[in-house]
């Protein structure tokens, strides 16, 4: 309740300012997008360390769990900031955010997908 409130607010405030203050609402909506991201904080604590308690409990190799939680920092800020950047106009620049947090995702992805595809080709019948 206190992110949509929040948001509300600051989406009433930057319509307002708007008209006469273009620069000064950008400016607050980025701020009220920090904002919100450090209100989350610590629920992305819990369930990042919910997830490495789940890894260690199943035996699962925690370089694995590192890098997949990698990749969805990535996905994560990548988004929020090509949509800061598409707020100020410059879709471009945000359609070239989305495309080198895409590349960066598929750098770390590549050993998760080699060890993926040795454990096919193991149980493979060999013909």
């Amino acid at each position: 309740m206190q992110i949509v409130g929040l948001g509300l607010i600051a989406t009433f405030l930057a319509l307002i300012v708007k008209e006469q203050k273009p620069t000064f609402a950008f400016m607050l909506v980025v701020f009220v997008g920090c904002v919100i991201f450090l209100l989350l904080i610590d629920q992305i604590a819990q369930i990042i360390h919910m997830i490495d308690s789940i890894a260690r409990n199943a035996n699962v190799n925690i370089v694995y769990v590192e890098t997949i939680l990698k990749i969805i920092g990535i996905a994560y800020i990548a988004e929020f900031g090509a949509q800061i950047t598409k707020d100020a106009g410059q879709g471009a620049i945000a359609a070239k955010i989305e495309l080198g947090g895409k590349i960066l995702i598929l750098a770390l992805a590549i050993p998760i997908i080699s060890v993926i595809i040795q454990t096919i080709i193991g149980l493979l019948p060999n013909a």
